[in-house]
């Protein structure tokens, strides 16, 4: 590979850009031709437009990343810096071959901007060790004690000292990972950094984000996953490491069920050769490991512009963008912070029109080039080209059900109205309190070695349309339980966080509980679905679900064993919706004890999981108890009208 050195580029651009006040309303027809592009790009013109260098800039410590970088070839303007960091690598490598695609999508590239692509510290071209989500040291005393603070910081500094024509402002903008590093661009941020914009991005790899959710471990997803981002990288490479595709069988709950515990992992297939795998082996529960890995406590006193974007129906990172947003309200910030939520799966706001997902259709809502043109773009050129100030709200939200983009002065709004929905005899549902026996209770036997598949499908690849599926195939099975509404009258619309609370008791030692918030369709609700020949009468749309593993009911850090047969209470966190269920529906609660192979399977006895042999498992009785002293209940905000 050949690294260039910087040299001023006087060639002149043929076409296309922006001025640095250009206004921020989008060009009807460029925003039809960014509709067009939106996924497929454009060579041939970012090659006619733009000059392409690959540099290795030097860090604090002497480690040097590496750094594609494409330049407009219009030198008679200065333009702002748009980066992203990424470990996924930031090919095409070679001076010679050009992306398709710059920037969040095609209006930055016809608009014209710096571009860079980094690869972070230890992988594919940058010198270093890896470290995957690294820990940000709060007392830094010497130029060895380096973060991904810190490599953006040096990075920033040296763009824009060294790089030609850039007009002193920079932004930054990631997707999942990548989100979590743009998330770290705004701690201890350099001053040249104007806007930042975390999206769908890990935050926090052991409460919410792929890895675990409330400390339940993603097993398909991990697995997939970390069978290539998780092996060693002994030189810098242009490759990424191939993952695992031997399953043997187009069936994925079968192939994870055969594999049996955890463990199994290593002695199958891995034998120890993938030290990121053999770390969250170690680490079973919310020790310092995590702790330490996510950026939420430092994000206080923010300085730059912030948009946290995220999906209603992101299968990998929900928590992120949230959890972001709330983070940097509570710590404090300079400048605008703002939640943009979508009826997106992960990242696909940044592709594709967004006007139906899976079975549903939001209307004649183009979803994902509304956001491009009207919010994300608009974002970026206020802040890095002094375009008119869009007056984007606070928090800009797609409510699904009724399918509106809705703006909110906080999230969540302050209109909400904190409500209980509560289990009722008969598999009932109401937002009266039970008025039940005190020990009234329904029951259903979890048998690890038959555990409640997640999807209907028959994959090995996770996917994401589960995130919205019809919940029919699991609402007939024995050890899942359903509530429902009587068929509402008015429309009810939920915006703002979701709660479970429920009142339990095992025959185990420890337990699993999935709560699942259902949209039931009528009976005769038209076939709108845009997959041909689906009947969506009755239709029961996941509006969201989340796991709870039981021991973690005091504390994700100090596990507790349930004691058998002890009515206990468990509370958890589902993450927000924004969704109306309209006149003529029903609101549904499922309740199951396995979500597999999504989440792993818990042996139901108190015991390090990671470690568990195939003798721990044991079926357990579960029950649910809905009366006066033992309310079992789901809290939700309604925006009451």
């Amino acid at each position: 590979m050949l690294f260039i050195t910087l040299s001023p580029l006087m060639a002149q651009r043929r076409g296309g850009g922006g001025v640095p006040g250009a206004t921020p309303v989008v060009d009807p027809a460029v925003a039809a031709a960014a509709r067009r592009q939106a996924t497929k790009g454009d060579s041939a013109f970012i090659r006619d437009h733009y000059k392409k260098i690959e540099v290795m800039v030097p860090m604090r410590d002497g480690a040097k990343l590496y750094t594609g970088i494409y330049i407009p070839k219009d030198s008679t303007k200065k333009y702002p810096i748009m980066m992203s960091r990424s470990p996924y690598g930031s090919g095409p490598y070679g001076a010679a071959t050009y992306k398709t695609l710059l920037g969040p999508s095609i209006l930055f590239t016809k608009e014209a901007f710096i571009f860079v692509y980094q690869d972070v510290r230890g992988k594919f071209m940058s010198e270093g060790d890896f470290v995957a989500t690294k820990p940000y040291i709060v007392d830094k005393k010497s130029n060895k004690d380096i973060d991904e603070t810190t490599d953006t910081y040096d990075t920033i500094d040296w763009l824009i000292k060294n790089l030609p024509n850039n007009n002193g402002k920079v932004g930054t903008w990631g997707i999942s990972a990548p989100g979590f590093y743009t998330t770290m661009t705004a701690i201890d941020a350099h001053p040249a950094l104007k806007a930042v914009s975390p999206q769908a991005p890990v935050t926090n790899w052991f409460l919410g984000d792929d890895r675990h959710h409330n400390g339940v471990f993603q097993e398909m997803g991990t697995f997939a996953f970390l069978s290539s981002f998780g092996v060693p990288r002994p030189t810098p490479t242009t490759r990424n490491a191939p993952g695992f595709n031997n399953y043997g069988t187009p069936d994925g709950y079968q192939f994870y069920l055969s594999m049996g515990p955890l463990k199994n992992f290593n002695e199958k297939i891995l034998h120890h050769t993938n030290p990121l795998w053999d770390e969250m082996m170690e680490h079973g529960n919310y020790d310092q490991y995590w702790q330490s890995r996510t950026p939420e406590p430092h994000l206080k006193n923010i300085g730059p512009a912030m948009m946290e974007v995220g999906g209603f129906f992101d299968q990998e990172d929900p928590y992120g963008p949230l959890k972001t947003y709330a983070s940097i309200e509570k710590g404090g910030h300079k400048d605008k912070n703002m939640l943009v939520m979508g009826p997106w799966f992960h990242g696909g706001f940044s592709r594709g029109d967004g006007d139906f997902l899976g079975n549903i259709r939001f209307g004649d809502q183009k979803t994902g080039a509304f956001y491009r043109e009207n919010i994300e773009f608009q974002f970026f050129m206020h802040y890095l080209k002094d375009a008119p100030d869009a007056q984007l709200p606070k928090a800009y939200m797609f409510e699904s059900g009724s399918n509106q983009w809705r703006k909110y002065s906080a999230w969540p709004p302050v209109e909400a109205v904190q409500k209980a929905i509560y289990l009722q005899p008969g598999n009932k549902l109401s937002f009266d309190k039970p008025k039940a026996a005190k020990f009234s209770f329904d029951q259903y036997i979890s048998d690890p070695a038959k555990p409640v598949p997640y999807s209907a499908a028959i994959n090995t690849i996770r996917g994401s349309e589960f995130m919205i599926e019809d919940q029919r195939f699991a609402a007939t099975r024995p050890d899942v339980l359903a509530y429902q509404t009587d068929v509402l009258t008015k429309d009810v619309t939920i915006a703002g966080n979701v709660m479970a609370d429920l009142f339990v008791s095992t025959t185990g030692t420890d337990a699993d509980f999935v709560v699942k918030v259902i949209d039931v369709y009528p009976d005769d609700a038209p076939n709108n679905s845009p997959v041909a020949g689906t009947k969506m009468g009755g239709f029961q749309m996941l509006v969201r679900g989340e796991i709870m593993r039981a021991k973690y009911r005091n504390s994700f850090s100090k596990p507790e064993p349930m004691m058998p047969g002890k009515v206990t209470e468990v509370k958890w966190d589902v993450e927000d919706i924004n969704h109306c269920f309209l006149k003529g529906h029903k609101i549904m609660i499922q309740i199951q004890s396995t979500w597999f192979p999504l989440n792993d399977r818990n042996p139901q006895k108190f015991v390090d999981i990671y470690k568990a042999s195939e003798a721990d498992f044991q079926k357990a009785t579960q029950k649910v108890y809905f009366s006066p002293q033992y309310p079992s209940h789901v809290d939700v905000k309604l925006i009451e009208k």
